[in-house]
């Protein structure tokens, strides 16, 4: 264990939601972990990390897994970063008064606040995010602005800095962020060092985009916005339309209808402008091959997909790839 004497360079505590996101926390910790030691031997030496609580009850995770806080509240400024894993939306509204109170008295003393997935939601219902660009997950963006009348939170990226106040999305985007910390205050080494163990290739920057469904397919209508998510939902093994249509128990036409007064177009276009938006991503953000990514776009063979693909983009993926010149291997040595 880490001698007492030793400083820290990051210390992180953990408020985490009733019904957390359970892959968003761990994300978070595992970077904290791995960077605070030599190889995966997790001794806390150069970064530290606490789960707090007000009662120090096991906290259950929306996929009904629990975690055992390990302190109580406290002194907010002892740590450098105070972090809320937020989950389930229904669980927003239901953060403890004594949460609620020892975040503002981290505000207060300067303590900088990090909302992960549903957590930005939380510390703007609390009232700490005003003035502050905040980031959310596409998936819950029109869950925010129903919430949040007039703010517009940013939604094309995986996680934003805003001075003293950190979002992110949630899931994989929650190491991205703990990796851009670790990096600030301990070092990019061991900011890669953790992401590789992890296996993810490389740091990604705040501005990369979050793969989700295209801005132009945006709509406030119920069903349609049901409709698309669950399309997102099934990208790589993509269902027909009159299983869409069974499964929001509405007929098809009752959807071809609503996709065309709200966004103009079908919805089995619309699914494919989906499904290409995402072939586009993974060309620009990985290094899987043309095969791969058809097969993960929801395309039945490769010649499939690059036929699509020229019809939208007027190229190929393999020319679109070297346009953009972003997927390349990452170094070794």
């Amino acid at each position: 264990m880490r001698n007492p004497t030793d400083k820290l360079r990051l210390s992180v505590g953990f408020i985490l939601a009733r019904r957390f996101t359970l892959c968003a926390f761990a994300n978070f910790v595992d970077v904290l972990r791995l960077a605070a030691d030599e190889g995966d031997r997790s001794r806390p030496i150069r970064c530290g990390w606490r789960v707090l609580s007000t009662t120090m009850e096991p906290i259950t995770a929306s996929s009904g897994i629990t975690v055992q806080p390990e302190e109580r509240l406290g002194d907010p400024s002892r740590f450098d970063y105070i972090v809320v894993v937020g989950g389930l939306i229904d669980e927003v509204a239901n953060l403890h008064p004594d949460y609620v109170h020892f975040l503002h008295a981290a505000a207060e003393a300067g303590v900088p606040l990090v909302g992960v997935c549903t957590g930005a939601f939380i510390l703007h219902r609390i009232g700490l995010m005003d003035g502050y660009r905040c980031c959310v997950s596409w998936f819950h963006h029109d869950d925010f602005l129903e919430q949040f009348d007039g703010l517009k939170p940013v939604s094309d990226q995986i996680f934003v800095v805003d001075r003293d106040r950190l979002t992110c999305s949630g899931g994989a985007s929650s190491a991205h962020l703990a990796a851009f910390l670790v990096e600030r205050h301990v070092g990019r080494a061991e900011a890669t060092k953790s992401l590789h163990i992890m296996i993810i290739d490389e740091a990604e920057r705040a501005e990369t985009p979050q793969p989700g469904i295209p801005l132009d397919l945006r709509s406030g209508d119920p069903l349609v916005k049901k409709a698309l998510i669950l399309m997102q939902q099934n990208i790589d093994t993509p269902i027909s339309i009159d299983e869409v249509a069974r499964r929001l128990g509405v007929n098809r036409r009752q959807i071809e209808r609503r996709f065309q007064a709200r966004i103009g177009t079908s919805p089995t276009h619309a699914f494919k402008m989906i499904r290409l938006e995402h072939a586009e991503y993974l060309l620009r953000h990985s290094n899987r091959s043309i095969t791969a990514i058809a097969i993960e776009s929801g395309f039945c063979d490769s010649s499939h997909f690059i036929r699509a693909f020229r019809e939208r983009s007027g190229q190929t993926p393999a020319a679109f790839r070297g346009l953009t010149g972003e997927a390349t291997l990452p170094e070794t040595g």
